[in-house]
């Protein structure tokens, strides 16, 4: 199954969370906080949403940053995804 946004949705894919500290100590999977950081993996076409035209500013491949408890969770072929709109996303690091 493959997933295609519409309109000005993002498909995201949460990044791996740090598994060791600055300093060296390892932590237990219980213990990491979940990254907020996530990898475009595909990107609607953008249009008129709400009377008003978005252009799309992200592109597959790049990362992001999302709040905590934005978009819908979705599970395709044991992979988790998140789709979010583009007003969603907060930043894009470099």
């Amino acid at each position: 199954m493959k997933l295609r946004p519409l309109f000005d949705r993002v498909i995201v894919k949460r990044t791996a969370a740090e598994e060791t500290t600055k300093s060296g100590i390892i932590l237990t999977s219980g213990s990491q906080e979940k990254p907020q950081t996530y990898e475009v993996v595909a990107v609607g076409p953008g249009g008129v949403v709400d009377g008003e035209k978005v252009v799309m500013e992200v592109k597959p491949g790049d990362t992001v940053i999302i709040g905590k408890y934005t978009g819908t969770e979705v599970k395709i072929e044991d992979e988790e995804y998140t789709i979010v709109r583009q007003s969603d996303i907060l930043a894009v690091t470099e």
